[in-house]
C-alpha cells in the first residue's frame, strides 16, 4: 500500500504495485482539477473511498485493484477519471474446477505466549465471557410470552444474583409452516441447538415451548447434547445419567391465565440464576478466545484499514492458540483460490469447495448471483462489485492456513475443532452471518464497518471497528477502534491489530463494555433457513 503521511494534502492510496485505479483518501472527496503530488490531474469530481483511473483505459481493458481484476472498462476511461461502477463490466466468478490446492506453505507463525484474559470455564473446556441465563425457545409463538417474562426476570429476580451479566431470550421467527423434515431443514434446527450450548451461557439449559410445535424440545435438544452441569441432581439416579431438559411448557393443563406461565418460567429461571451466580471468573490463556470476524456496511477502505488491522489480529489470536473464524459466502466466493491454496490440507480445500458450490445452487434457484449482494451503501462508500468487495473482505482472515471448515449451523466443537483459522460458511447477511457464528461456538465478535451500523448482539460483546476517522467522529460513542488512523497517517495496521487484540482480552475479562453492550444495542437472532414453508 502506498506510504501514506496525511489526509490534508490531495492523497489517493493503492493497494499494490500493478494496480491501475487508486482510491481517492481525502474526506469529502476531491474536486475535478486536484492535482497530486506525482501531477495526476483529476479528470471529475471523486468522492471519498471512490477509485480514480491512473491510466488511460480503452474499452475492455483490465481494471485492477488489489492486483486484481476487479471488472472490464465499458467504454473509453481517460486517466484521472472517476471509475466507478456504471463504467465496468462485472468478470463472470471464478470456476470451481482447477483450483489450487493446499498450495501455499506459509513460515509456521512464531507462538505467542503469556497472554491470558479473565473467563468463565464450562464443564467441556470452553470458555464463556460473559455469564449470561439464555433461555431458549422452540417456536416463534411463544416470543411475546417470553419476552414479557424475561423483562420481568430483569427487574424482579437479576439484581439477587449479581454475579449474572443478563438474561437473553433466544428468540428467532422458526415456526410450524416449515418443512420439518426436509434436507436442509437441519440447519435451523442445528443452528438453534448449538446457539443454546453457547459458551456464554455456561451449559445452562432452559427452553420455552408452545406444545404443539413441529419443533418438540427433545427434537431441538434430544438427551446427550448438552452437558450435565448439575451433577447434584442427578447424583442419586447414577454418574452416566443425562441432565433432565427443563422445558416450560405453555399449554400444560397446569397453566390457567396468562400469569400461570409467567410464573413458571420465573420459578425455573431462578434455579438457573443460582447456578449460574455462584460461578467466579478465572485466568484462562488467550488460547480460550473463540473470534467471529464479520464486516458489514462496507466501503472501499474496508480492505484498506479496517480488514487488514482485524488480518493483522487474526494472525495474533491463531499464534496464541485461539480460534478464529472468517464467513460470508458471497463476500469470499471471487477469492476462492486465495482460500482453497491457502487450506492447511486437501481435505479442508475440497470442504471449501464444497460450501461454495452448495451456495452457488442456492442462489441459482432464486434466479440470482453473488453480485446481488452489493447495497447502495457500498456502491457510496466506493465498491463498485462484490468482486472489489471480496478482496477488501478477505483480508480479515490474516495469513494464516485455513485449519478447519464448518458448514451452517455447525459448531466448532462438534468437528473436533479446538483452535486455528476456521472458514464458517454463512450468508453475509449481516444478522445471520452474526447468528451462525453464536452457533458455532464465539466468546466474542468483531464487526468493522465503513458506511456505519448500530449492529450488536446480547449473547456475546461485539467490538465495532471504524474504516474512516470520520465516521469514528462522528459515531464516537458507537465505536470501539478507529481503525480510520491508517489512512491518515497516524498508526499502522499492526499498531491498530495490536489495540484490538488487547482489546479484546479486556472485553472478554469484562473489565471493558463495548459500546454496543453500554446501549443494549442487540439485533434479532436471524436462522438461515434453506428448506420449503409448507
Amino acid at each position: 500500500m502506498t506510504e501514506i503521511t496525511s489526509t490534508r494534502a490531495p492523497l489517493f492510496i493503492t493497494m499494490n504495485a500493478l494496480d491501475n485505479v487508486a482510491i481517492v483518501a481525502n474526506d469529502g472527496g476531491l474536486p475535478a482539477g486536484t492535482v497530486f503530488a506525482s501531477g495526476l490531474t483529476l479528470v471529475d469530481k471523486v468522492p471519498q473511498g471512490h477509485k480514480l483511473a491512473l491510466v488511460d483505459f480503452a474499452p475492455g481493458d483490465e481494471v485492477r485493484r488489489y492486483n486484481v481484476v476487479i471488472g472490464r472498462a465499458a467504454r473509453a476511461i481517460p486517466k484521472g477519471s472517476w471509475v466507478h461502477e456504471r463504467l465496468l463490466e462485472m468478470p463472470d466468478a471464478r470456476s470451481l474446477d482447477g483450483l489450487p490446492i493446499a498450495t501455499v506453505r506459509p513460515p509456521a507463525l512464531e507462538p505467542l505466549t503469556g497472554y491470558t484474559f479473565e473467563g468463565y470455564r464450562n464443564a467441556d473446556g470452553s470458555v464463556g465471557s460473559r455469564n449470561i441465563l439464555a433461555i431458549t425457545t422452540t417456536v416463534q409463538c411463544v416470543a411475546g410470552v417470553l419476552d414479557f417474562a424475561v423483562k420481568r426476570i430483569k427487574a424482579e429476580l437479576l439484581p439477587k444474583y449479581p454475579r449474572v451479566d443478563d438474561v437473553v431470550g433466544l428468540e428467532h421467527t422458526y415456526g410450524c409452516g416449515v418443512a420439518i423434515d426436509a434436507p436442509d431443514a437441519i440447519i435451523p434446527i442445528r443452528t438453534l441447538r448449538n446457539i443454546s450450548l453457547n459458551p456464554n451461557f455456561g451449559g445452562e439449559v432452559m427452553v420455552v415451548s408452545l406444545g404443539c410445535e413441529k419443533l418438540q424440545p427433545e427434537r431441538l435438544l434430544p438427551p446427550g447434547s448438552f452437558a450435565i452441569v448439575d451433577e447434584r441432581s442427578v447424583a442419586d439416579v447414577g454418574a452416566s445419567a443425562e441432565t433432565p431438559l427443563d422445558v416450560v411448557c405453555l399449554q400444560d393443563e397446569a397453566h390457567v391465565g396468562f400469569m400461570s406461565m409467567i410464573e413458571s418460567i420465573m420459578a425455573a429461571a431462578e434455579l438457573h440464576l443460582e447456578r449460574l451466580n455462584a460461578r467466579r471468573r478465572e485466568t484462562c490463556p488467550a488460547s480460550s478466545l473463540v473470534v467471529g470476524v464479520q464486516c458489514g456496511g462496507s466501503d472501499a477502505f474496508s480492505g484498506v484499514t479496517a480488514n487488514p488491522a482485524v488480518g493483522f489480529c487474526t494472525d495474533l489470536l491463531v499464534r496464541a492458540g485461539a480460534t478464529v473464524m472468517f464467513s460470508e459466502t458471497t463476500e469470499v466466493r471471487d477469492g476462492i483460490d486465495q482460500l482453497t491454496s491457502r487450506a492447511s490440507t486437501p481435505e479442508v480445500a475440497d470442504a471449501m469447495i464444497r460450501e461454495m458450490a452448495w451456495y452457488d445452487a442456492y442462489l441459482a434457484k432464486g434466479r440470482v448471483d453473488r453480485s446481488a449482494n452489493t447495497t447502495p451503501g457500498n456502491k457510496k462508500g466506493g465498491l463498485s462489485n462484490i468482486v472489489e468487495k471480496a478482496m477488501g473482505s478477505i483480508v480479515k482472515s490474516g495469513s494464516a492456513p485455513i485449519s478447519g471448515v464448518l458448514s451452517p449451523g455447525e459448531k466448532l466443537r462438534d468437528r473436533g475443532i479446538t483452535s486455528g483459522l476456521v472458514y464458517a460458511a454463512t450468508p453475509a447477511s449481516d444478522f445471520i452471518c452474526g447468528t451462525l457464528q453464536l452457533a458455532a461456538g464465539i466468546n466474542l465478535h468483531v464487526f468493522t464497518t465503513g458506511r456505519g451500523t448500530p449492529y450488536g448482539l446480547a449473547q456475546v460483546p461485539v467490538i465495532k471497528v471504524a474504516t474512516r476517522s470520520d465516521l469514528a467522529r462522528r459515531w464516537h460513542d458507537l465505536m470501539d477502534v478507529n481503525a480510520g488512523r491508517i489512512a491518515d497517517g497516524e498508526a499502522t495496521i499492526e499498531e491498530v491489530g495490536w489495540e484490538l487484540f488487547r482489546l479484546m482480552l479486556d472485553v472478554a475479562s469484562g473489565r471493558q463494555q463495548t459500546w454496543a453492550e453500554r446501549w443494549k444495542l442487540h439485533n434479532a437472532l436471524v436462522l438461515f433457513n434453506p428448506a420449503p414453508v409448507t
